[in-house]
């Protein structure tokens, strides 16, 4: 009762079509082709409003940025969520009549009985990703653009009864059917997973109103430099001309609504953002398209400034890790790899922008630029990473519990694992690793990233340590029990080989 199910819908029809040999696509495949869907649509809101080559630039900016393809390949909640939102808010711009030929004609004569039904059919899909922020998100979203442009009467369009009858039949069945079979349901997910969260520090994710500004920062890379220099003119130019066209209000509107929304909340976590990618995308590209001469030679200064920052990064984080622990070190490789292709990237731009020419000598640097990203995708796959650094990945752990005759055991997790890790270590392990309970009596095998067993016999109990095959990577096995139970006695604590 803690999450809606389209992510989990998606989930099982992907499992049943593949079967179990390929879990891992299975359970990501319903946010990539989510994040597919949602780049597609606002493509075709930007081509129909900003002109075919913003579009281009958007199809390939937009999916190379980091914050997309993490989410994408992510079995959470938060792409599905932004997915179905932005597709709502593409419908919504068509229902406004914001993507004529001309923004200064006239709203379309016509109710556009398909963008009014898919306005309400995306809009409830996004309900059932994440739940009620969704009519929170799209109505304020909506409500700032009619009030900035005095179109009350446009935007009540969006409340059309075929728009509502279709929210309704897409949303409302599960959330009847599960408060009729849950009596908790209302206060479990609306109150405590809701509003409790918004408005209470009890998940514990409690982060500084600017939390997001670095979060956006991290979640454009490697364009983050042309994210900055077009922040900077498109706020520039609108204090200047202080008037917007209704499409720029609109995106502009969306962009700010979840920004402000979450960094209001005592809950933040990464993801909760992701709904301002998408606007904060099509205006940056808008802008970067549509740059003259003077300004080209700006921006292609700002990304060789950024090029020189990450190369002087890079340096820092290779001096000063070489003494780390394995888990930074395997970071700090990942770290400057990453920062190697953004060096590539950033210097392409650059050039690209510095050189005298067509627009069609920047589509081809923009295009040459998103290659490194690209082949990292392929050339970096994260198997071939985690075979290097196995401790970093919960299905190498799930393969050793397996392989040694652990996974039936039962086993707890220390309570300092990082979250990831055990859900992790849930999924592969097609059961729930709970976390460990000191109260309990009866033998336990605890895993954890650290020798447990001197601290636990000094608390009163007996250990003793299990060869995993991953000690070498920080991860321990032990076998524990109270010794109150056992009569006192204790156990050596040399590893030894569980049978």
């Amino acid at each position: 009762m803690e999450k809606p199910p389209l992510l989990y819908w998606g989930g099982a029809v992907f499992f049943k079509l593949l079967g179990e040999g390929h879990p891992e696509v299975a359970a990501r495949l319903p946010s990539a082709i989510c994040a597919l869907l949602a780049t597609l649509a606002l493509a075709w809101l930007a081509w129909r409003t900003y002109g075919e080559e913003c579009a281009r630039w958007l199809l390939l900016l937009l999916p190379t940025s980091v914050g997309m393809i993490g989410f994408s390949h992510a079995c959470a909640t938060d792409m599905p969520f932004a997915g179905m939102l932005t597709i709502s808010m593409v419908c919504a711009s068509v229902v406004l009549g914001l993507t004529r030929a001309s923004e200064d004609t006239p709203i379309l004569p016509n109710t556009p009985w398909a963008a009014v039904l898919l306005f309400g059919f995306f809009l409830g899909l996004a309900v059932l990703a994440k739940g009620p922020a969704a009519i929170i998100l799209s109505g304020g979203t909506l409500f700032l653009w009619a009030a900035f442009r005095k179109r009350w009467r446009d935007a009540l369009r969006l409340l059309h009864p075929a728009a509502i009858a279709s929210f309704c039949v897409t949303a409302l069945p599960w959330y009847i059917l599960c408060a009729h079979r849950n009596p908790d349901f209302f206060r479990v997910f609306i109150i405590e997973h809701n509003f409790k969260r918004f408005l209470t520090p009890e998940f514990q994710h409690v982060q500084p109103f600017w939390y997001y500004t670095p979060v956006l920062l991290v979640a454009f890379l490697p364009w983050t430099a042309a994210l900055l220099y077009s922040a900077a003119v498109g706020a520039s130019s609108a204090f200047k001309s202080r008037t917007l066209n209704p499409v720029t209000a609109l995106i502009l509107c969306w962009l700010v609504i979840p920004l402000a929304f979450f960094s209001l909340s005592r809950s933040k976590l990464p993801g909760y953002i992701l709904p301002s990618i998408p606007p904060i995308a099509v205006l940056m590209v808008r802008l970067v398209s549509r740059l003259g001469p003077e300004r080209r030679k700006k921006i292609g200064a700002v990304f060789l400034l950024f090029t020189v920052l990450c190369i002087a990064a890079a340096e820092v984080i290779d001096r000063t890790t070489h003494n780390a622990p394995w888990t930074i070190v395997a970071l700090r490789m990942l770290l400057v790899i990453f920062l190697g292709l953004i060096v590539i990237t950033n210097a392409v731009l650059a050039i690209s922008f510095f050189l005298p020419g067509r627009s069609w000598v920047r589509n081809l640097g923009v295009s040459l630029a998103s290659v490194p990203i690209l082949l990292s995708l392929v050339a970096l796959h994260p198997q071939r990473f985690l075979r290097a650094f196995p401790g970093l990945s919960a299905q190498v752990i799930a393969s050793h519990l397996r392989i040694n005759g652990f996974s039936t055991y039962d086993l707890s997790a220390d309570k300092s694992l990082p979250r990831g890790l055990k859900y992790g270590l849930n999924f592969y392990l097609r059961r729930e690793v709970r976390e460990w309970d000191e109260k309990r009596r009866d033998t336990v095998y605890l895993l954890s990233q650290a020798p447990r067993c001197q601290d636990l016999r000094s608390g009163g109990y007996s250990c003793s340590y299990i060869e995993l095959g991953l000690e070498a990577n920080g991860w321990f096995l032990c076998r524990v029990k109270r010794a109150d139970s056992l009569g006192g006695l204790g156990s050596g604590g040399q590893p030894e080989q569980e049978k």
